[in-house]
């Protein structure tokens, strides 16, 4: 009999939640569901629903969640929602759920993963047994590392987005002395780098006479997700203001990911995630995410040659909790 395993993704906009089965080592997903994550009251809630549509055996089970996971409790920052690693295992009638941070389930991810979900940024030079860090944005920031121990790499969660702001330029200082005043305080690398930083971006532009918005641009953000229409407008060059405004992220987005490499000593890598990376991947490749990554005065020429990749498959979180439910469960 094929040990059947649940999984789920959540985030602060959305939760997947999938069946997987361990076929000849690898992860092959049965079914996945894709649910709006404000709709619901919580994890709970969503499984339940789930479970009433595939309600098939399970040998194990492990959800990565976009927060910091503590006592097997985690109080997600971006919903309102307390998630109980205990609560769900009796839930699902099992002996424990594993519960880890959204980016260790990315982490885990990257190993389930083919050339095919990959887009290279800087080929240059793996260590196959250096340390790798994954970093992705979308409603907020997330940080994750693997450390070798000999045989593998380990996935560990950080919460590094949540770290100050280091502004590197001047109108990077003015963008932070703006964030302060409209947050009301600290402001920290998720206030920027996310899809809600980019609107921040965009807004600290607008409103210090950078570029003018257009009556258009006005009238779209009133109706729209302002982060896509923001980098919508930007990539195809209909707004100078908008074109402003992604540069501007793109720049503090490559200069964390390189403070991130040079923290975890990443030879093996960085990976980049999240939601927003792969609708702007004609941005990233040119060369000013690479030059902020790199541009760490002495230690610029160990940044050129760390390898660095986008994630393009928006399910790896998801995989990556399958993963680590069949290392949990002894099947990898």
């Amino acid at each position: 009999m094929t040990a059947r395993l649940l999984a789920g993704d959540i985030g602060g906009t959305s939760t997947r939640v999938g069946l997987f089965d361990v076929v000849k080592g690898r992860i092959v997903p049965v079914a996945v569901e894709k649910y709006v994550s404000h709709d619901h009251p919580g994890l709970d809630a969503i499984v339940q629903v789930f479970r009433g549509q595939h309600g098939e055996p399970i040998q194990g089970a492990c959800f990565g969640v976009a927060g910091p996971v503590i006592a097997h409790h985690v109080e997600t920052p971006n919903l309102a929602w307390d998630v109980d690693g205990s609560t769900l295992a009796r839930a699902l009638a099992l002996p424990e759920v594993g519960l880890i941070n959204d980016l260790e389930a990315n982490a885990h991810g990257v190993f389930t993963l083919g050339a095919a979900d990959f887009v290279e940024l800087n080929a240059g030079a793996t260590s196959p047994t250096g340390n790798i860090a994954v970093i992705s944005a979308g409603t907020g920031l997330g940080e994750a590392g693997m450390y070798w121990d000999g045989a593998r790499h380990h996935p560990f969660a950080t919460e590094g987005g949540h770290t100050d702001f280091a502004p590197h330029t001047d109108l990077e200082l003015e963008l932070a002395r703006y964030l302060r005043g409209t947050l009301g305080g600290h402001v920290s690398w998720e206030r920027v780098v996310s899809g809600p930083g980019l609107a921040r971006i965009y807004e600290f532009l607008r409103d210090t006479g950078r570029a003018v918005e257009p009556a258009w641009l006005t009238e779209a953000l009133k109706v729209g997700d302002a982060p896509a229409v923001i980098s919508t407008a930007a990539l195809e060059g209909k707004s100078d203001l908008c074109v402003k405004a992604l540069d501007l992220f793109v720049d503090a987005y490559g200069d964390e990911a390189g403070n991130l490499a040079l923290k975890l000593m990443a030879t093996g890598g960085v990976y980049v995630g999240g939601g927003i990376a792969p609708r702007i991947i004609q941005k990233l490749r040119e060369p000013r995410f690479m030059k902020a990554f790199a541009d760490k005065g002495r230690l610029t020429p160990l940044l050129e040659t760390i390898p660095v990749r986008v994630i393009t498959n928006d399910e790896t979180a998801l995989f990556g909790a399958a993963r680590c439910a069949a290392l949990r469960a002894s099947l990898l």
